[in-house]
This record gives structure tokens, C-alpha cells and sequence, in this order.
């Protein structure tokens, strides 16, 4: 993971796309901190995936990436 924090990985990957901050509430869809304890747990060989919807996007958390993806 980058020197950026979790949460605001998530954020700008979801600006990225086109989705305002006002659009969503993201401490109702996850709970980053924990998320963000799980991925620094990792070992840097670790095939971690987390997935998880936000609006009509799903998200992809990996220990060194975070990406938004528009579901159809």
C-alpha cells in the first residue's frame, strides 16, 4: 500500500470514476480501519483480494492496489 491512507485511496479511486464525495457514505458500506489493519497484516506475498460495492461500483483492495469498477 502507498504512503496514502486506506481511506483516501478508496475516495479518489471512486473520484476517479465520476462518484462525488456526497454520493455515498462509506463508513456504511465498510469498516476501513479494520480493512486497512487486514491489508498491512499481509505479508507482501499474500494474494489478498477484498471486494466490496459501493453505489454502483465495486471495489477491489489488494496490498498494493486499490481500483473502482463500474458494474453495468
Amino acid at each position: 500500500m502507498s504512503d496514502e491512507s486506506l481511506l483516501l485511496e478508496i475516495v479518489h479511486a471512486l473520484e476517479e470514476q465520476g462518484l462525488a464525495r456526497d454520493e455515498y457514505q462509506l463508513q456504511r458500506v465498510i469498516d476501513v480501519e479494520a480493512l486497512e489493519q487486514l491489508v498491512d497484516s499481509t505479508s507482501p506475498h499474500t494474494e489478498l483480494e477484498v471486494w466490496f460495492s459501493v453505489g454502483e461500483f465495486r471495489m477491489v483492495v489488494t496490498p498494493s492496489d486499490v481500483a473502482a469498477v463500474k458494474t453495468s
